[in-house]
């Protein structure tokens, strides 16, 4: 048991002294209530020699005493422990949100995110009833046994051994049952882990759902994954079922031997009527803590199951880290952003197996201040060459230079905070407009959230909203256009005021006019700022320093607009193309 809780030892060693205390009332609870039925059976005896009023009156108060002396350490147990494993609960789900925003982007790729979510609420519940009702009624099990166990063995040996004879089975069955609980929690927990993620993944994918008319098959699917899961919860009541009907059986059955045996004894004034009352007094306040002890063995087998689940994701360490960089380089230093690739072939690391190289030898300097464009067709690793200069993924040790050095040796918060990065795909929070424009800035003015928008010539339509930039957008942005929301996310990456602006094709949603308009915005923002654009238009990358083709990830071409032109290349049919296309567009 303690190796399957070993993780959990450094949040119990934290509240060790409430743990402390929170013993103490389970030991002050269970010495009073052990005392209760020898009080019982002591007024039983007194009351057999003579009633009188100064009897009753001493023997109430006594009782009344004990009680509440009971109630007051039962009531500080349960709020000191339950406490604690509200507290651990909180760290827990803390150091576990805190692991998984340090996970690199691959990382989600690999685990779904419905099995995570199940594991940060539904695990996460079951360790804290692990750590608080299961490590209390367990202590007030064993204290109160023991204490009731010596007590009934100074009242009558023959009797107690008469009486306790049937409990041994209750050990074997928890132990016979416990290994098959444990087992059949942990195939529901994996269970509502997929019900989790298929839940998830149609929320998220709603729109594609009804367009594609899948309502129904959807529906179908789930409730197959929903019949599986009733099915598995199912056969672990099934197990609960034997175990509780069983436990209640066996001690019904030592009560009857108490009741039979006890009374023969009684009659043959081997024990007294008080002794006989506080013998059955015993057995039936030791009623709860052997019903217990099956719910308990739930628990249990149900929070290591969890914290083994937990676990996993606390040992996952990230990829991508800060363990070569550099300590003497400042947090706060800002970049020139000169960028420099360096004969880099990359693999994704989830293709460890099939090792497939997406970009093959690729040397590009980027001066600081200067501006690059990369075109080339689908697949060609355009998106994946930006990728690494955040360490997105993170590319061969030296093989990618920021100044002059390797990006590992920058802290990972001083190489993003000069990096402005707006993705292929649109990410916006349910927030407000000013909330997700101002991410990663939380102390950016509202004049330069307003001065962003304009930049992505985006602010006259959000001052046209009815809350303005107050206006709540949604998950993941769902009330606003394509092109809002990608012009949203320029605005978000000029708000940082970047050393480096990285541009994913974060145009295409935007007509040609607004494209202009945001490019001569962009161009007078970033003077003397290094800016880097993926496209597939012509009219977006023209005016670029330096464009770049990549094929099949390796640049096939290189130079200006003009020099490409001339080599009657790659690019220079693309821009045949797209003139042949604006041509036609014209001409209908």
């Amino acid at each position: 048991m303690l190796t399957l809780i070993r993780p959990l030892f450094p949040y119990l060693h934290r509240y060790r002294r409430d743990f402390f205390w929170g013993g103490l009332s389970i030991i002050l609870s269970n010495l009073v209530a052990i005392l209760f039925p020898q009080v019982v059976g002591m007024v039983i005896d007194g009351l057999n020699t003579g009633v009188t009023r100064h009897k009753i009156l001493i023997y109430a108060g006594m009782l009344i005493a004990v009680t509440g002396v009971k109630g007051i350490f039962l009531f500080l147990s349960r709020l000191i422990l339950i406490g604690i494993s509200r507290d651990i609960e909180f760290d827990l789900r803390s150091d576990l949100f805190r692991q998984l925003e340090r996970q690199q982007a691959s990382y989600y790729h690999q685990h779904r995110t419905g099995d995570i979510m199940a594991r940060m609420t539904n695990d996460l519940n079951a360790v804290r009833m692990l750590l608080g009702p299961a490590i209390m009624y367990s202590a007030n099990t064993l204290l109160f046994s023991i204490g009731a166990l010596f007590f009934l063995l100074r009242i009558s040996p023959f009797l107690t051994l008469v009486a306790l004879v049937p409990l041994p089975l209750a050990s074997i069955l928890v132990q016979a049952l416990g290994r098959r609980i444990h087992d059949r929690f942990e195939r529901i927990q994996a269970m509502f882990s997929e019900i989790s993620a298929q839940a998830q993944e149609n929320f998220s994918g709603a729109r594609l759902i009804r367009a594609f008319a899948q309502e129904e098959a959807q529906v179908a699917s789930f409730d197959l994954a929903n019949r599986e899961y009733i099915r598995r919860g199912l056969r672990l009541v099934q197990m609960m079922g034997m175990l509780w009907p069983t436990l209640e059986f066996i001690l019904g059955l030592a009560l009857a031997i108490t009741l039979l045996v006890g009374g023969h004894e009684v009659l043959t004034h081997r024990i007294t009527v008080g002794g006989f009352v506080a013998f059955n007094t015993y057995m039936m306040m030791l009623t709860w803590p052997i019903i217990a002890v099956g719910w308990v063995v739930n628990l249990f087998q149900r929070g290591t199951a969890s914290v083994t689940r937990i676990n996993e994701l606390l040992t996952e360490m990230p990829t991508i880290d800060d363990k070569d960089a550099d300590p003497k380089i400042p947090r706060d230093l800002k970049l020139r952003g000169e960028i420099e690739f360096r004969d880099l072939s990359f693999v994704y690391p989830t293709d460890a197996e099939n090792p497939v190289e997406v970009l093959h030898s690729i040397s590009l300097k980027i001066p600081a201040g200067s501006s690059l464009a990369i075109v080339g067709p689908t697949g060609s690793g355009k998106s994946t060459l930006v990728s690494l200069i955040p360490r997105l993924y993170d590319a061969p040790a030296g093989s990618v230079l920021l100044d002059g050095r390797p990006l590992r040796e920058y802290r990972l918060e001083t190489l993003r905070t000069n990096i402005g990065f707006v993705p292929q795909e649109t990410f916006l929070f349910s927030e407000t407009l000013r909330e997700n424009i101002a991410l990663g800035v939380p102390g950016a003015s509202d004049e330069a959230i307003y001065r962003a928008a304009e930049a992505a010539h985006i602010r006259e339509e959000f001052d046209e909203f009815p809350k303005g930039f107050q206006t709540m957008v949604g998950e993941r942005g769902v009330t606003l256009s394509g092109g809002q929301k990608q012009r949203s996310a320029i605005a978000r990456a000029v708000v940082r005021d970047p050393r480096v602006l990285i541009l994913d094709d974060a145009l295409a949603s935007v007509d040609t006019y607004t494209e202009e308009q945001i490019l001569n915005e962009l161009r007078r923002i970033m003077q003397d700022r290094t800016t880097i654009f993926i496209s597939h238009r012509i009219s977006t990358v023209r005016h670029a320093d330096r464009i770049a083709v990549l094929v099949a990830g390796r640049i096939a071409e290189s130079g200006t607009h003009e020099q490409l032109l001339a080599r009657d290349g790659y690019y220079a049919g693309l821009f045949q193309k797209q003139l042949l296309e604006e041509e036609l567009a014209v001409a209908t």
